[in-house]
């Protein structure tokens, strides 16, 4: 494959590795609360942010000097993932990310806009930024022991891990902006449809979250018996 190729290939691999399903579930929680484009964009970028910036580091870092992600920690890395959508769904459904918005959204309110930066429907950069850095850490090898099979140059798997974080990136903003132009034009005709889709999410959060956790922590033995880690 020539390099324009590969680093084509890295791109829309990127994009595709948006919408792994445990990434879209997670992101889903905060979009269903979006009130605008804007917004939903926003959350889109930050979630690749922190995604890419973990897999440029713990993936070059595994590129640069051969570090091996021992099978225990590779599992608990997945299984932060699992704790986190549970986390997420358990906040939507009690209300509980709804009240921090009014608080930030209240203090938001306070200054003297003074801060050109968008927020995020009152919640700031700190909660998609942070579920980024999460599904990051659980996916750096995985797409680290990809690029070492593909391509043998160290500066140029680094180029190509930098290339897939900006199609991923890139990825999650398209969709994260195709889910909230839909949930707002539904919420500007009907009444607590926000609500409603914060309860619908939070729930489905909570039962991903539970497959995962059963599956690493049971299937793949880490809780039980002999981990055993095949990077995904």
């Amino acid at each position: 494959m020539t390099l324009f190729a590969i680093l084509a290939l890295g791109f829309f691999l990127g994009m595709r590795h948006a919408t792994d399903s445990d990434h879209v579930i997670a992101v889903t929680t905060i979009v269903s609360r979006a009130k605008s484009a804007r917004a939903a964009l926003w959350v889109g970028a930050l979630w690749g942010l922190g995604h890419s910036a973990t897999i440029l580091t713990v993936g070059g870092a595994i590129v640069l000097f051969g570090w091996v992600i021992p099978p225990r920690l590779g599992l608990s890395m997945e299984m932060s993932v699992a704790v986190m959508l549970i986390v997420l769904g358990a906040m939507n459904l009690s209300g509980a990310l709804s009240r921090i918005d009014q608080v930030a959204k209240n203090h938001q309110h306070g200054e003297a806009n003074e801060n050109p930066a968008p927020h995020v429907h009152g919640r700031g950069p700190l909660r998609p930024l942070v579920i980024g850095v999460v599904h990051g850490l659980a996916g750096s090898a995985a797409v680290a022991l990809l690029v070492l099979t593909t391509i043998k140059s160290a500066g140029m798997a680094l180029f190509y891990l930098a290339i897939f974080g900006a199609g991923t990136m890139a990825g999650m903003m398209l969709l994260t902006l195709a889910m909230a132009l839909p949930i707002s034009a539904i919420s500007r005709r009907f009444e607590n449809v926000e609500q409603l889709m914060a309860r619908v999410t939070g729930l489905v959060s909570i039962a991903f979250g539970l497959f995962l956790a059963y599956r690493i922590g049971v299937a793949d033995g880490l809780l039980l018996g002999v981990p055993h880690w095949s990077p995904r």
